[in-house]
């Protein structure tokens, strides 16, 4: 079976399926998925844990024994933020024996980088 990957011509996947922050008023549901979202990463350690994780690169992994000592905080403070980054749909875990290893969403970043995004026609010169 072949690994390459299909693409679809004449459309932006992104585009297609999360406008930017310019390109149409957010709906309801949309805005509470991002408030979420924005939530999450308006604290500064878990932007800090967020950061740290997706560093790693895409499939890097770290261990929370590798997160803990960065912080002047208790295990238990760090799981609980690292909970609400999990819950925002930002990273995900597995539990390995005694140790927990997260990672970050690729897709879910590259989600909020293109609602961030501002569209082409705003404020572009012409």
């Amino acid at each position: 079976m072949s690994k390459q990957e299909l693409e679809v011509l004449g459309q932006d996947a992104e585009a297609a399926c999360c406008p930017g922050v310019a390109a149409a008023p957010l709906d309801d549901e949309r805005a509470a998925e991002l408030a979420k979202v924005f939530k999450a990463l308006g604290d500064p350690v878990r932007l800090r844990l967020l950061s740290m994780i997706a560093s790693r690169g895409e499939g890097g992994e770290v261990c929370v024994c590798e997160l803990t000592p960065a912080f002047e905080l208790s295990q238990p403070t760090i799981s609980h933020h690292l909970k609400l980054l999990r819950q925002a749909g930002l990273i995900d875990c597995e539990r390995r024996g005694t140790w927990v290893y997260y990672w970050a969403l690729p897709a879910a970043l590259d989600q909020l980088a293109g609602f961030l995004k501002p569209s082409a026609a705003v404020g572009a010169p012409a």
